[in-house]
């Protein structure tokens, strides 16, 4: 199996033994993946005239507005009417046009469902919905603006393609996809720096994972920023004796279900890792998987069945859970059931 379905340079430099050229934490500068967003549009663009951008009066802060600097006449500004972005972005894709409807996760998918179901994906119409600022990472914003359910309402919608990028190089590749994907879109992102973990000219296929460390005890299986912590915890288990495999599954519909199969029998152990409720989200889409196909311990890190509320990133990540060290335990409570084996 592969280790990497990205990657750069001539392959010169050494590296440990499973692991794909990526930079650990110490070494990775920190960029929000909205800010990559706003760049990565303007590329786009350049690449592909038929992309419109819609934004709902939040354009500084979706970083939308690098587009409508370079092309004000391919820029829409809504207002604050976000069921209109969407319902005019479904008008552009279905008149041609490659249309990225912006705003925050909490308005859409939160405040637009009705639309995003019904005028998009029901439509099958290439609409690319990139939301900034979801996750607890919104931080002092607090619970209203801090969106943990969005991946669950996106991945159900029939013919809705969901991906939440691990950083910011994995963000420009995205948009890239997402604008030569014909089908509707949900493309996750934050508001606070995450280290980046690829190279600048990484590459993306929408529904592949990339596995970023080959594991033997267990495998430990992450979606955004997450992708990071986890990448974390794996150096601390591998002090402990503990060879944890770290997959990014940016995909999250649809899945990748080869890879996850493979680290499965490979492991017999999971951990899912998301910034996000347990209910509905990565963990959800994985168990529910493996039930079926392949059963094997699944321990689940994200946040419980409550709201967020005010903080900063590192506390409330911190607080929820979110930590290398809770899924360093989570790692040793599943190795815990797969030593136990069926009951």
């Amino acid at each position: 199996m592969s280790t990497t379905r990205g990657g750069s340079g001539d392959g010169s430099r050494p590296r440990p033994e499973g692991m794909t050229r990526v930079q650990t934490a110490a070494q990775a500068e920190a960029v929000a993946t909205r800010e990559a967003y706003g760049r990565a549009l303007v590329e786009v663009g350049r690449r592909r005239p038929e992309v419109v951008v819609l934004d709902a009066d939040l354009s500084g802060s979706t970083k939308t507005a690098l587009f409508a600097r370079e092309f004000p006449d391919r820029f829409f500004n809504m207002g604050i009417a976000e069921a209109n972005l969407i319902g005019v972005a479904a008008g552009l894709a279905a008149a041609g046009k490659i249309p990225f409807a912006s705003t925050f996760a909490v308005f859409a998918p939160g405040r637009v469902y009705d639309q995003l179901r019904v005028s998009v994906a029901y439509a099958d119409l290439g609409v690319k919905v990139a939301a900034t600022h979801a996750g607890l990472s919104v931080g002092e914003d607090g619970a209203t603006h801090q969106a943990l359910e969005d991946i669950a309402l996106t991945r159900v919608l029939p013919n809705m393609t969901v991906i939440v990028p691990a950083d910011a190089s994995e963000t420009r590749a995205a948009v890239h996809a997402a604008a030569d994907h014909p089908g509707p879109v949900y493309l996750r992102l934050g508001r606070a720096p995450v280290p980046v973990i690829y190279p600048e000219d990484h590459s993306f296929t929408i529904g592949r994972w990339d596995v970023l460390k080959e594991g033997r005890d267990l495998t430990l299986i992450a979606c955004g920023l997450m992708v990071d912590v986890c990448l974390q915890a794996a150096v601390a288990l591998a002090g402990e004796g503990v060879l944890a495999g770290v997959v990014n599954a940016s995909t999250l519909k649809p899945l990748d279900t080869s890879t996850l199969l493979e680290v499965a029998r490979r492991t017999g152990a999971i951990v899912t890792a998301e910034e996000h409720s347990v209910i509905g989200g990565l963990g959800s889409a994985v168990t529910e998987f493996l039930a079926g196909e392949h059963p094997v311990p699944v321990v689940r890190v994200g946040v419980g069945d409550r709201f967020g509320r005010s903080g900063t990133p590192a506390e409330l990540l911190a607080a929820y859970g979110l930590t290398p060290d809770d899924v360093r335990r989570a790692a040793a409570k599943a190795l815990a059931l797969k030593s136990r084996g069926p009951s």
